[in-house]
């Protein structure tokens, strides 16, 4: 698969494309039909908080025990598949919840769009930059509904935080200031181990290389370069999301990054366009900041954080949400029935929702940049419009990966 090559302006027509009408209009009082891809910890997170107007049907995993596991808990009547695209072949489901590891995540995505499922995938969206823009390209394809798990786009106080920096609130934009989190490693040598009973270990693996069983592979993937970003990619998709959206960069990226050599080991820095600058330094153990961002400007300081802001002075942000709006969230911190709820309300509207597929591509995209700068060690410039290095061949081999025969990204 090429580079994108897609300037800005079309991307902003993409976005705002209308979406045709799925297989089944949804009357008032129809229940949207679930099926759920990964039966992990976080899928069973979202499989308690669907909201109610949908009902799950089906669920897979290509270990089959947690699937059972899922259904026993629940006592319930689902169908079981150790196979997603035994579950995408279903006539009767309408969208799929993707919780799968990260690199499984967007293969199992397109296929669903290809399908004619709407999408409510977690995030990080992505493992690498061009198969997000594939994915992009084959939810507008393919007319889908399509949320990523960023949650904090449904949350009354993160959007006035970052409405209030995006109109000028702050003045003259001074410099951001964001978590330095932990990129992943390559794996070292690892034993073979005994395969989990009904373990399809080659569906697990995906597009990453061939390499035998350990469990240390299954259970710790998320530290590992083949499977994962790290924390930079995993709490970092909801700090750069906020980013994205306090700057008003969610169609676009920074252009220059750079490490940062006097700070904190892989401490990176980067720019935008508009002369923002981004400086990720703040200790990742223990931070306060988690999943959150701060904006500095000419007029105080805005602090955004999980369901929460800080101002200085305090009296910067005048109109705050209801406190029930607040309180909602702060009853459950992990809450994500209202943001799934937003889903299943662009699935009945036909209509763009608040985490669209695009703007979870582009928040994650940075994380990748920010762990690619750390990889070469250097200075580089990036071009968003076509979301390559221009004229740097071994940063733009960093772009793409090759993938293991028989899990290429689809060619439409």
């Amino acid at each position: 698969m090429g580079h994108s090559s897609v300037p800005r302006r079309a991307l902003l027509s993409m976005a705002a494309a209308p979406l045709f009408l799925p297989r089944r209009v949804f009357g008032a009082n129809d229940r949207i039909r679930i099926g759920v891809i990964g039966a992990g910890g976080r899928a069973n997170l979202l499989m308690d908080q669907l909201p109610p107007g949908a009902e799950i049907v089906a669920v897979a995993d290509c270990y089959p025990k947690r699937a059972d596991e899922a259904v026993s808990k629940r006592k319930a009547n689902w169908s079981v598949h150790h196979d997603h695209r035994a579950l995408l072949d279903l006539k009767d489901i309408d969208g799929v919840i993707i919780a799968t590891a990260d690199h499984q995540r967007v293969l199992c995505s397109i296929h669903a769009c290809q399908a004619g499922k709407d999408v409510y995938a977690e995030k990080p969206l992505t493992l690498y930059i061009a198969e997000g823009r594939a994915l992009v390209k084959a939810a507008r394809r393919y007319n889908r509904v399509f949320q990523v798990g960023s949650q904090q786009r449904s949350m009354a106080m993160n959007r006035v935080a970052c409405e209030f920096v995006r109109s000028g609130g702050l003045g003259k934009l001074l410099f951001v200031q964001g978590v330095n989190y932990p990129s992943s490693s390559e794996i070292p040598a690892l034993p073979e181990q005994p395969l989990p009973d009904g373990m399809n270990w080659d569906l697990w693996l995906s597009q990453a290389p061939e390499r035998p069983y350990n469990a240390k592979l299954h259970t710790g993937w998320m530290q590992w370069r083949d499977y994962a970003g790290g924390e930079m990619t995993n709490w970092g998709a909801h700090g750069m999301d906020q980013l994205q959206w306090g700057l008003g960069t969610d169609l676009t990226g920074p252009v220059e990054l750079w490490p940062m050599a006097d700070s904190a080991f892989g401490a990176v820095a980067f720019r935008y366009a508009s002369g923002a600058t981004v400086r990720l330094e703040m200790p990742a153990a223990g931070s306060e900041l988690q999943g959150g961002v701060i904006f500095v400007g000419e007029k105080g300081r805005v602090e955004v954080v999980r369901n929460g802001f800080r101002a200085d002075p305090v009296t910067l942000i005048k109109d705050v949400p209801p406190r029930e709006e607040v309180e909602k969230w702060n009853r459950a911190q992990w809450q994500a029935q209202f943001h799934m709820q937003d889903w299943l309300d662009a699935m009945r509207q036909r209509s763009t929702p608040v985490a669209d597929v695009e703007i979870g591509h582009r928040s994650v995209s940075v994380c990748h940049l920010v762990n690619i700068t750390r990889q070469l060690n250097r200075k580089v410039k990036w071009d968003p419009d076509t979301e390559t290095f221009p004229g740097d061949a071994e940063a733009n081999a960093f772009v793409d990966r090759p993938r293991r025969k028989g899990y290429e990204l689809p060619r439409a």
